[in-house]
């Protein structure tokens, strides 16, 4: 086999791996932060608890009403002459 042949059949499997690490490495980084925050969480005060609930809850009131404007205002637009 020459060395062409030889890249040739190697370069897909290297780029695969290559691939395959950035994965892992952002795997790895992502569950790390994921453990971070779940023990931030844990440690919050039942009034902290509280107040990041109702937060959260509003947040998801706001990004639910955010949607349906902007659905209206697509709508509007596409009637529009």
């Amino acid at each position: 086999m020459n060395a062409n042949a030889r890249v040739a059949t190697t370069w897909p499997e290297s780029r695969f791996l290559e691939q395959l690490q950035r994965l892992e490495d952002r795997h790895q980084r992502v569950q790390s932060e994921h453990e971070a925050a779940r023990r931030r969480l844990e440690g919050l005060t039942p009034d902290a608890a509280d107040e990041l609930r109702a937060a959260w809850r509003r947040y998801c009131e706001v990004i639910a009403e955010l949607e349906h404007t902007t659905a209206e205002l697509e709508l509007l637009c596409a009637r529009a002459p």
